[in-house]
Order: structure tokens, then C-alpha cells, then sequence
């Protein structure tokens, strides 16, 4: 299970790979793969990263672990793949980005299009098995992940961190530099969603804050 980032990522987590908990973890899903179901595939496991460049990065939206049913993960925080059906969360996040900026809801759930515009979609766990949520987030990965959030936090442009529920909102802690913007709130989920993720315009906060720091603001629209 050789993994290798297409990008500026890989030499920026050189050494972090290289770690003994990394290793570990290496081995472990090496077993994991072999004998259970695991999702996303091996060689997606690293999209996030090989999608968005940290050169490119501008807006980090942070999930929690992958979905765990066939066919959904593909290495993209809250994406699933062109013709499975949109999950609740996803509705969502575009019901409200289509009443914050007017983006016309799409029929896929297929979200690559935002990576090209600088927005990284990273889960803090990058593996689960099958029909198992959270079975992979004590093995490691979130070690690994904290330290891509604070590999970012060290940017010297500004980046909107985008952090929707507790799991994803304990992170605050490792954004330190106040160049950046987080921007927090209850998680898109059907069960929270009402509780002030609704009507947040999170995506022209992103926007307006990007603009006003000279940075080009993404358009969110998504490629059908």
C-alpha cells in the first residue's frame, strides 16, 4: 500500500510519514485491506492531498471519516461519486449554498470541481470499514491529520477553516495563526442542521474574507 502525493503535499509530509506511529498505522491498514472491506480504495486514500495542492489551498473544509457504505467514499471530505445518490449532509451543505449564493443545487454529489478552485475536503480519519463508523479514528489518522492542520495553520496566505460539528470543531485548538478565518457551526447533518447551520452563509464569510486579503474567492459552483 504505497502511497505517494502527486504534489507539494508529499514533501511536506515527508517526515511525518516517517514517523513511528505512522508506520504503524501503514502496517495495520495493510492488514485491514487485506481482510476486511475498507473504503475509499487504497489509491484514493490520499485525494484530498493530491487534489488540492498546499500551494493552491485557500478554504479547508474538515469532515470526520469516511462514508461507510459501497460505492460513496472516494477520498473527499462530504463527495461521493457521480451517480450514487446524495447524501443528507450533502443536500444540505448545498441547500445552503444555494440560498447563500445562489448556486444552482446539482444533481451529483461529486464535489472534485471545488478541489480545482483551491477548497481541500479533508476528513481527520481517512479510512473506515465497511458499514462501521469511526472504526479507523483510534488507529492513527488523526494524528496524521492534526499535523496536516497545523502544517496549514503555518501558511503565510490566509485560509478559511471551515469546521461544522464538535468532531471537527475540537480542532480549533491546533489554528493558532491569526492570519486565517474559522469559520464553526453545528454539523449539515439532518439532525443538527436546523440547530444554526441553516441561514450561517458560511460560503460568502469564506468569500468576503478571502476578497479582503487579496485572495481570489472561489465561485463553489459544481461541474455536472
Amino acid at each position: 500500500m504505497k502511497q505517494i502525493i502527486k504534489n507539494d503535499w508529499q514533501e511536506i509530509l515527508e517526515e511525518e510519514f516517517q514517523k513511528e506511529y505512522y508506520q504503524n498505522l501503514r502496517k495495520l491498514l495493510i492488514k485491514e485491506y487485506q481482510n476486511y472491506q475498507i473504503f475509499p480504495k487504497a489509491e484514493d486514500i490520499f485525494n484530498a492531498f493530491n487534489y488540492t495542492s498546499n500551494k493552491d489551498l485557500k478554504v479547508l473544509i474538515l469532515g470526520q471519516d469516511p462514508y461507510h457504505n459501497v460505492g460513496q467514499a472516494h477520498g473527499l471530505a462530504f463527495s461521493v461519486k457521480k451517480g450514487v445518490r446524495i447524501p443528507p449532509s450533502l443536500r444540505n451543505i448545498y441547500k445552503e449554498l444555494n440560498d447563500d449564493l445562489g448556486v444552482e443545487i446539482p444533481k451529483e454529489g461529486y464535489l472534485k470541481s471545488w478541489t480545482k478552485q483551491g477548497i481541500m475536503l479533508l476528513n481527520t480519519t481517512l479510512t473506515v470499514r465497511a458499514h462501521e463508523p469511526m472504526s479507523h479514528s483510534k488507529i492513527g489518522w488523526e494524528i496524521f491529520t492534526d499535523a496536516v492542520i497545523e502544517k496549514i495553520n503555518q501558511k503565510e496566505e490566509p485560509v478559511v477553516f471551515i469546521l461544522w460539528g464538535n468532531h471537527a470543531r475540537n480542532r480549533k485548538r491546533l489554528i493558532t495563526n491569526k492570519k486565517h478565518l474559522i469559520i464553526e457551526g453545528p454539523h449539515p447533518s439532518p439532525f443538527s442542521a436546523n440547530r444554526g447551520f441553516f441561514g450561517s452563509k458560511p460560503f460568502t464569510r469564506a468569500n468576503k474574507f478571502l476578497e479582503e486579503n487579496g485572495r481570489k474567492a472561489p465561485s463553489w459552483e459544481i461541474e455536472e
